[in-house]
Order: C-alpha cells, then sequence, then structure tokens
C-alpha cells in the first residue's frame, strides 16, 4: 500500500468515527471560526502562533460552539501581502511548524468534530515563487512562461479597473528578465497565474487534492472573479472563469465527498449569485454588502 493510500486511509477512519462523513450537506448548517495561525497560540515562546498551540487548544475552540476551523494561508510566503502571497502551495511556513503538525492538527481536529477549511490563493503567486521564476526566464511562448500573464503592450486590458489604485498605477508591471509586463490585479509582487493554460488548472487542482488527501475539509477560493482575462472586458466574472470553477468542482467531486468551495467574490449580489453555477461551482458564497452592515447593526 503506498504512503498517500494509507493516508487518505487513516484519515477516513477519523472522520468516520467522528461522524464527519456522514453528512455531505453540512456546511449549510456550518458555524465557522476564522484565524490566523501565526495571531492565535504561541506554543514555543518565540512570539508567533504554531500548530503545535492551535491543536492544544482545540478543545477551547470547540467550547465556543463552532464546528469549522477557517485557516488564513498559512504556506510559505515573504509576507508582503500577509501569506496571500504564496511561495510555495506544498508546504507550511517554518514558523508554524510542519506538514507533520498540520497532519496532526486535522487529525485531533477531526476527533473533537471539528472540520478544517484552508484558503486556496490560486489566482496569484508571489513573485518569490518557483513557477514565476521559472517562467520569467523562459523563452517567450513556452510553457512555462505561458504559466502566467504577459504582454508587450502595457495598454492591454485598458477596461480593467485597478484594485489598489492607493499603490498601483497599472495592472501591468515590466519585468526586466523576461523583457515582457505581466499582469497582476492585486500587487505588483503577486503576479496572476494563466488559468488559459490547462497545465495551469491541472496543477491547482493537483495542489488541492494534496490538501484533501492530509483531510482538509474545504477551501476558501480566493479572488476567483480575476481568473481568466479577455480583450473587451472588464475581466472579472467572466464565462471563462466560471468554466475553470466547474472544472475544479468536477474533479473535486468526482474523487471526494462532503467537500467544501467557499466563494471569495467580492461582488453584487446578482453577480455572486452565479458563483454557485447550477450546483457545479461553489457551495458557499459571502455576501460582501451584508456583511459589514450585520457587523455594525
Amino acid at each position: 500500500m503506498s504512503i498517500v493510500k494509507a493516508e487518505k486511509e487513516a484519515v477516513a477512519a477519523v472522520a468516520a468515527a467522528s461522524g464527519l462523513a456522514t453528512d455531505p450537506q453540512w456546511y449549510k448548517d456550518a458555524v465557522i471560526y476564522e484565524l490566523h495561525v501565526k495571531a492565535f497560540f504561541d506554543s514555543n515562546g518565540d512570539g508567533i502562533g504554531d500548530f503545535h498551540g492551535l491543536t492544544e487548544k482545540l478543545d477551547y475552540v470547540a467550547d465556543l460552539g463552532v464546528n469549522t476551523i477557517w485557516l488564513l494561508p498559512f504556506y510559505p510566503s515573504p509576507f508582503r501581502d500577509d501569506g496571500y502571497d504564496v511561495s510555495d502551495y506544498r508546504n507550511v511556513h517554518p514558523a508554524y511548524g510542519t506538514r507533520q503538525d498540520f497532519r496532526v492538527l486535522v487529525r485531533e481536529a477531526h476527533k473533537r468534530g471539528l472540520r478544517i477549511i484552508t484558503e486556496l490563493v490560486v489566482n496569484h503567486t508571489s513573485d518569490e515563487h518557483p513557477w514565476f521564476q521559472a517562467a520569467r526566464r523562459a523563452p517567450k511562448g513556452s510553457p512555462k512562461r505561458n504559466y502566467y500573464v504577459w504582454s508587450d503592450d502595457p495598454d492591454k486590458y485598458d477596461g480593467t479597473r485597478i484594485i489598489f489604485t492607493d499603490t498601483e498605477k497599472s495592472n501591468w508591471t515590466w519585468d526586466e528578465v523576461a523583457q515582457q509586463y505581466y499582469w497582476h490585479r492585486f500587487f505588483s509582487h503577486q503576479p496572476d497565474l494563466n488559468f488559459d493554460n490547462p497545465h495551469v488548472r491541472q496543477a491547482v487542482i493537483r495542489t488541492m487534492r494534496f490538501w484533501l488527501d492530509m483531510g482538509v475539509d474545504g477551501f476558501r477560493l480566493d479572488a476567483i472573479p480575476y481568473l481568466i482575462e479577455r480583450d473587451g472586458t472588464s475581466n472579472e466574472n467572466l464565462r471563462e472563469t466560471h468554466a475553470v470553477i466547474k472544472e475544479i468542482r468536477a474533479s473535486l467531486d468526482a474523487n471526494y465527498t462532503g467537500k467544501l468551495l467557499l466563494a471569495e467574490a467580492n461582488m453584487w449580489p446578482e453577480d455572486v449569485r452565479e458563483y454557485f453555477g447550477d450546483g457545479d461551482e461553489c457551495h458557499m458564497a459571502y455576501h460582501f454588502p451584508l456583511m459589514p452592515r450585520m457587523y455594525m447593526a
């Protein structure tokens, strides 16, 4: 038996014993507690929260009356955007612990009837990610270069709004190594992945399966309205973007049961509604206009 298969079977056994495997629509009644590992509980006195600390406090979390923990990004990162600039999708930041520490966290959470959902930040990566470093050095038009969105024309997609107008003057940034401009909807140190490239889509799905096989119960899909670019559009909420999400969901459903996709689409409700598809995209979505009003009420 392979190590991966053995791990999946062990994860499934814990989930079954805790009753977590019996309700595929658990998310409809979920009480979700968001936390940042680095700010939660420090187990070794270095001033940074870690997986050991969170595992130690799982009984406290369960006593709050929640049944799901949503973890903010914990991947290796230069932290220029608080971890949303990921430099390695298949590891954990060493300040928080190890992948084995994460496995223990998931197992112990499941024993207490707590599910774990994590961030999946795949619209963009850090510019320090090995994929981007390879892309900028690869020949123009090559498969490695095409992991990201490049152009010789900084006026391409000029109908697209700039999200961070206080720091970014353009959605394009010149790269001296590549001798081209690269596209970024967020900060210039966060180049956008090219979801028109099937290799990128498969790499993202493999990343999902990597964490799901460890027992993760779902993902918050960060910044999903921006996955695809097309001339003459706002490059938001495109039909092709929804096709990517359908592909991700189909892969999820074909290989797992009871896993969650949560859409982070900061759009008006009529646009957010589309991220449910016909039951073939995301299971849940935020209502951004409503949330701050609930908080302030």
